[in-house]
């Protein structure tokens, strides 16, 4: 596959997101998964465990090789687990690597569930590449039992845009070291090179675009966590530790109300006079 990094509009994408999974399955599965990277092993794995503890029917939206759903599934209390991702080549190892999980090949923006099937559904890296963010939010909401939990993690928002990175100002008398935040506000996507000649798209939106998604959702947002990078990520690299209190990482968990309703009228706080 061939791609032009940089800046592309949404409408423009076609079916870039899906090839390029295809065609850089392996990419992912060499780097980030069996135990190959520090902020999964040390960060993303144990995050995940926190908020499925108590679940007993996981649905992994995007699920990849199986790494997150594996984890689940040897949760206590778990009984059933399903991994759902639009890429066979992901597919194939994650049913190789079994693990009592159950796969599927699904877009998160049409789930071949039925309403109220799951108690928890999880997310991992995964909306920063999906275009259809409303309608794969949408049936996040549809899938949970009233009661469940949505744990959603991306890469963080704000401090991980495009254009963002160390700043080496040599031109300030002394010089200084400051962290530059790209374009948040503007949503669009850029075609990256990871590595020589793999290049992965990344759809970068405001977090005020997820959270109003899963309000739409009838999801509430219940716990917010901004984790330093951990010390596996840091010593990778002397100028890393620089960037120690910079995050990463988003989590988000929401949650679908077990009362009926129980978000009605709730719109956020209201203006007027002080009692």
């Amino acid at each position: 596959m061939s791609a032009e990094p940089g800046p592309r509009p949404l409408a423009d994408l076609g079916d870039l997101p899906a090839r390029a999974w295809e065609d850089h399955a392996a990419w992912w599965q060499e780097g980030f998964t069996d135990g190959a990277d520090a902020e999964y092993t040390e960060q993303i794995l144990p995050l995940a465990a926190t908020h499925l503890a108590g679940a007993a029917d996981v649905l992994d939206v995007g699920c990849g090789e199986g790494q997150v759903a594996r984890l689940a599934r040897a949760l206590p209390g778990v009984r059933r687990v399903v991994g759902v991702d639009p890429t066979w080549n992901q597919l194939t190892l994650a049913a190789a690597r079994a693990g009592g999980v159950a796969y599927a090949r699904a877009g998160a923006g049409r789930l071949p569930f039925a309403s109220g099937a799951f108690d928890a559904v999880i997310a991992c890296l995964v909306f920063e590449h999906i275009v259809d963010v409303d309608d794969a939010v949408a049936e996040v909401g549809r899938v949970l039992r009233p009661g469940g939990r949505f744990v959603f993690m991306l890469n963080h928002p704000l401090l991980q845009t495009p254009g963002s990175g160390w700043i080496d100002d040599q031109i300030l008398d002394p010089p200084e070291q400051y962290w530059r935040i790209g374009p948040y506000l503007v949503e669009d996507l850029s075609v990256e090179e990871v590595e020589k000649d793999v290049f992965i798209p990344f759809i970068h939106r405001p977090l005020s675009r997820y959270v109003n998604a899963m309000a739409a959702a009838g999801l509430f947002v219940t716990h917010m966590e901004e984790p330093a990078p951990p010390p596996g990520f840091l010593a990778r690299a002397e100028e890393y530790a620089e960037a120690a209190t910079i995050p990463r990482l988003l989590l988000l968990r929401a949650e679908k109300p077990a009362l009926p309703g129980a978000l009605a009228g709730w719109g956020g706080p209201t203006r007027g006079a002080p009692s």
